[in-house]
């Protein structure tokens, strides 16, 4: 059979192919099979090999091969033969060796690879033939090229300080061919070679060797291949500057140029300030101590000495010394002389002496007078002990109007900003009423007797005081007194939490010291014609049963006023302190009164009060005023409507002021926020014989049921050693929340490893848990610091418990009634009450107010509660000036009116 020339090579080629097919011989390098007896410097070899490449997206990728010399050439893909048509084949001769040259390309798809994805890598080799046998070409690996969109690991946000080291990993998404990763700090590509702080690990992580301030930015991790680029997530670098004290300031001069002083020191949180979020400096930026310096005392005069006896020399003479006091301190001398001199007669110079008979005259007529002043008060002392056995429950009231007399007071001009401090001169200790009423004898006047329940003795033609204070001894005999009386069987025999007062329509106010609770008799408040003694108790929560249900918790003290059932026809206003942080949206606040027969019932619920309600509440934020009508047994109690609800504790750290052992307690007491349970805390570590170690902290405790922790960190081993078992102690949340437990505390034992040992550093954490927390940084020696002990000295609230009448009150009492009746008129310009409580940011009760018979009175009233003893007159004085009303009179008291 005859062939046609041009089809020998093409099927001497297949015939080929197929045997080295079937002998498997297949290698990744150029490979040369030489045919038996041919020339092997002419078999082929390539000028141009297959390279491996990726296919981007769907686009083709070419294949190049060529080869010298050649006759054919093909290409094989995995294993098999591409088509012929697939080819173009390009000849050539070469210049120089005048051999045939043959040069092949292919196209490879995206569904070729596809279809053995997975499976092995896709990969095509050029094989080229010649008269002296065959040649391989080394193999070309075909891929597809994807980059995932999600990092493995992006870089997270971190706040580091000052020279802190950095490190931000990246691991970027998968892709073919493997991603190269870059670094931008603030959309800027962060270069490695141009700062030497900066280095990226082979892991694609970037490191900082030491945190700057221009090392604060936004850092993003960028991820690309020829397929695409990737960004993560930027990760925002603070780095912050923790602030530093500066070096103590000199002490100032002492506030006081003679006498008990102050003087301070103080330092500064710039070195460094804080930066960028840094924690402000620990501790006080100033500090107090005491200062004493000697007072100069200038010399006074004594009285001159009786006239000497008229000498020869027709003189006599007197003397004085400087001695009253003598100077001291550097202060002046007296001023004149020392000696007086004088003629003793007019006449004739006759020394004279006193005769006796004179003398016995002069006796005789004082004996005679100091019998008649004897005899006269032996008459007015029997005629009062006859008055005292008189029993009424009424007194005339024109006795206690009688007792105030006019006094000149200066007529000030209407606008005068001091117009408020005009006062009666009124006693501030006792008001003596004149008339039918004696002056009150210290420690011996008579005490009113409580004859008929809660009224007192009548005060008809006798002499009676009005006693202002309730010293322990009268509070003993006023215990023993009522103790017959039901209402006051329950009260403690104590006088430490109690005290009582004598009122009449002037009015007046009881407080029991350092407690914050205080009870406000306005004038009026007790009808005309009669007398009332009334007390003012602080209960212990384990004295009295006080049932709380659900979320409830107790916020106030427990305290009673009484006696109950006194007919009062003005409300009073009872002051206490509670421990909430109020907010309608997390507090449910509730007024509880105890009734007769021992149970409590709600009496106000806050924030839905009527007007014409018994009783009306003023919540502040860390007290309470309680207008009421009734007096009795009153606790505020609030029920918590969601977890944001929370209690203000108070948090003390107490030791004791001598260590006389190796062991050493430290007391952290947990307490509400309220000046009676501090009081509470304070006598007993009194009694215990602790000390303050840290200044107080407030924690706020919220309504979660987690407990409270405990715990004691960072004590030096070397000289102390810690008996606690366990990382840390708890306070149980119901024990805290319910609010009736007092002293809650925990005890942290050390033990010293030497009796020398007498510094002690160290911190102590409390928080709750999910919560707030606080830190006290210990720093102190244990002999000696008592730097801390005058944070706890209870300071005098406004003196006596009990002052009766105008000195009870701020306000002189003829300016309160002007005031009173000038603004409860309405007033078409606004000039009333009603701006009035506006301007003293009260106008949310003006409901209230409205519904009494003097509103003004109502507005002051409140006014004198809130601010006693240390309320500024100055301003509610320049809130009623600025009313503008016609009478540029009407606020000055005139000495007629008085």
């Amino acid at each position: 059979m005859a062939v046609r020339p041009g089809l020998w090579p093409a099927l001497l080629g297949i015939a080929l192919a197929s045997w080295l097919h079937r002998s498997g011989a297949q290698q990744s390098a150029t490979v040369a099979n030489p045919v038996p007896g041919a020339n092997p410097d002419l078999l082929p070899h390539f000028l141009v090999e297959p390279e491996d490449v990726y296919i981007v997206k769907n686009k083709p990728v070419l294949l190049v091969c060529k080869a010298l010399p050649a006759t054919q050439i093909f290409f094989k893909c995995n294993g098999e033969w591409v088509r012929q048509v697939d080819h173009v084949i390009e000849r050539s001769t070469d210049d120089s060796s005048g051999l045939p040259a043959m040069e092949v390309r292919i196209n490879v798809s995206r569904q070729q690879v596809e279809k053995v994805f997975g499976l092995e890598e896709y990969w095509c080799q050029c094989v080229a033939w010649s008269s002296s046998g065959t040649t391989k070409s080394q193999k070309a690996y075909i891929r597809i090229a994807y980059l995932r969109k999600n990092f493995e690991q992006e870089p997270l946000a971190k706040e580091v300080s000052l020279e802190q080291g950095i490190v931000l990993p990246c691991r970027p998404p998968e892709g073919i061919p493997p991603a190269e990763v870059e670094w931008l700090r603030n959309e800027d590509l962060v270069d490695p070679s141009l700062d030497p702080n900066v280095y990226i690990t082979r892991e694609h992580s970037l490191v900082v060797r030491q945190a700057r301030l221009a090392d604060t930015a936004n850092y993003t991790c960028v991820a690309k291949n020829i397929v695409a680029r990737r960004r993560s997530a930027s990760a925002a670098v603070i780095v912050y500057v923790n602030g530093g004290w500066s070096t103590w300031t000199e002490w100032s001069v002492c506030s006081a140029s003679c006498g008990r002083g102050w003087q301070k020191r103080s330092r500064s949180c710039t070195n460094p300030a804080p930066l960028n979020g840094g924690a402000f400096c620990e501790g006080q930026n100033v500090q107090k101590t005491a200062c004493a310096t000697l007072c100069p005392v200038d010399g006074s005069w004594s009285p001159w000495s009786k006239w000497s006896a008229c000498g020869l020399d027709c003189t006599h003479w007197r003397s004085r010394e400087c001695s009253d006091p003598a100077p001291r301190n550097g202060g002046e001398e007296c001023r004149g002389t020392d000696l007086d001199t004088r003629n003793c007669t007019s006449d004739l110079c006759v020394h004279t002496a006193s005769r006796p008979e004179d003398v016995a005259l002069y006796v005789g007529l004082i004996a005679v007078a100091v019998c008649l002043l004897l005899l006269l008060l032996v008459l007015i002392l029997v005629y009062c002990r006859k008055k005292e056995g008189l029993d009424s429950d009424v007194a005339d009231s024109s006795i206690l109007t009688s007792g105030f007399q006019p006094v000149s007071i200066k007529p000030s001009k209407a606008d005068n900003p001091h117009l408020l401090t005009i006062q009666p001169d009124l006693s501030t200790t006792t008001t003596t009423c004149q008339g039918s009423l004696c002056p009150r004898q210290d420690g011996t006047s008579p005490k009113f007797q409580l004859a008929n329940g809660h009224l007192l003795s009548p005060l008809s033609g006798g002499r009676h005081t009005l006693h202002h204070s309730s010293p322990t001894s009268e509070a003993e005999d006023f215990v023993s007194r009522l103790s017959t009386q039901n209402y006051f069987r329950s009260l403690p025999r104590g006088t430490s939490n109690m005290t009582y007062g004598t009122f009449n329509f002037l009015g007046g106010r009881l407080m029991i010291p350092n407690t914050g609770i205080s009870l406000l008799i306005p004038p009026d408040a007790i009808p005309r014609g009669k007398i009332y003694e009334i007390y003012l108790t602080l209960h212990k929560p384990e004295d009295v049963r006080l049932p709380l249900a659900g979320c409830q918790t107790l916020l106030s003290p427990i305290v009673s006023c009484g006696p109950p059932g006194v007919l009062l026809t003005r409300p009073v206003i009872l002051a206490m302190d509670h421990c909430g942080e109020p907010c309608p949206e997390s507090w449910s606040l509730r007024l509880k009164k105890q009734s007769c027969e021992g149970s409590w019932e709600d009496v106000l619920h806050l924030g839905e009060e009527a007007p014409s309600h018994l009783y009306y509440c003023q919540l502040e934020a860390g007290a309470c005023y309680v207008f009421t009508e009734q007096l009795g047994r009153f606790a505020l109690v609030g029920e918590a409507l969601s977890v944001a609800a929370t209690k203000r504790l108070k948090l003390l750290l107490f030791a004791p002021v001598a260590c006389t052992s190796l062991e050493y307690n430290i007391r952290v007491y947990c307490l509400h926020d309220t000046h009676d349970a501090l009081k509470e805390v304070v006598q007993l570590e009194k009694q215990l014989g602790g000390q303050l170690i840290q200044e107080p902290r407030v924690l706020h405790f919220k309504d979660s049921y987690h407990n409270l922790r405990l715990s004691i960190h960072d004590v030096p081993s070397s000289l102390w050693k810690s008996k606690l078992l366990v990382s840390y102690q708890e306070i149980p949340f119901y024990h805290i929340w319910n609010g009736t437990q007092q002293y809650l505390h925990c005890a942290f034992t050390l033990e010293r490893v030497s009796p020398s040992t007498s510094d002690l550093a160290c911190k102590v954490w409390v928080w709750q848990v999910e919560g707030d927390g606080q830190s006290f940084n210990i720093n102190f020696n244990i002999t000696k610091d008592t730097r801390f002990a005058e944070l706890l000295a209870l300071e005098s609230e406004g003196g006596v418990p009990a002052l009766v009448g105008p000195s009870a009150f701020k306000i002189p009492f003829l300016i309160r009634q002007k005031i009173i009746t000038s603004l409860d008129p309405p007033c078409s310009r606004g000039a009333d009450w009603r701006t009035l409580a506006q301007k003293l940011h009260l106008d949310s009760h003006l409901s209230f107010f409205a519904s009494k018979p003097s509103p003004t009175a109502m507005i002051l009233n409140l006014w004198e509660a809130r601010h006693f003893p240390n309320g500024n007159l100055s301003q509610l004085a320049a809130a009623v000036a600025g009313l503008g009303q016609p009478d540029a009179g009407l606020f000055t008291v005139s000495e007629a009116e008085c």
